[in-house]
């Protein structure tokens, strides 16, 4: 069973699959950092000094200065601050993926091989199949034009 489990762990596609998580994750990182400390604080003072991180909707029924406090008094909260900065993360990330799935797509298209030329063709008389190169068609031996 060991043997089965290396086998397929060092199968190539299990190996590019894990390298593309761990770098997804990394990129996953520099994007929530790039929303919390570029995006958002200008964001923010356009909208009047407003911390994005720090909304959220009290459910407890007291007053809390921060987020942080109504957490750690326990109280019940919806921090949709927080979730704004993860929808934000999740668009940028998407667009990114979106950027690169377009690339690859127009690479695939440049290695795809022309269309080859056609072999055959409909002869006019009575529409059967010949060769594209036939002068006369050997089904009602019409002379053809030349190719």
């Amino acid at each position: 069973m060991l043997k089965e489990f290396k086998e397929f762990a060092m199968r190539g596609s299990v190996l590019d699959m894990a390298i593309g998580i761990i770098i997804g994750a990394a990129f996953g990182k520099i994007v929530t950092s790039l929303v919390n400390e570029v995006v958002m604080p200008p964001i923010g003072l356009l909208l009047g000094k407003v911390d994005f991180t720090n909304l959220f909707v009290n459910l407890s029924g007291r007053a809390y200065e921060s987020l942080a406090a109504a957490k750690e008094a326990g109280a019940p909260t919806i921090a949709y601050g927080a979730f704004l900065n993860t929808v934000l993360d999740f668009l940028i990330v998407a667009f990114v993926i979106f950027l690169i799935v377009r690339q690859v797509n127009k690479l695939k298209r440049k290695e795809e091989a022309p269309p080859a030329e056609p072999t055959t063709k409909d002869c006019p008389y009575c529409v059967s199949v010949i060769p594209v190169k036939a002068t006369r068609c050997p089904s009602c031996t019409s002379e053809l034009k030349a190719a």
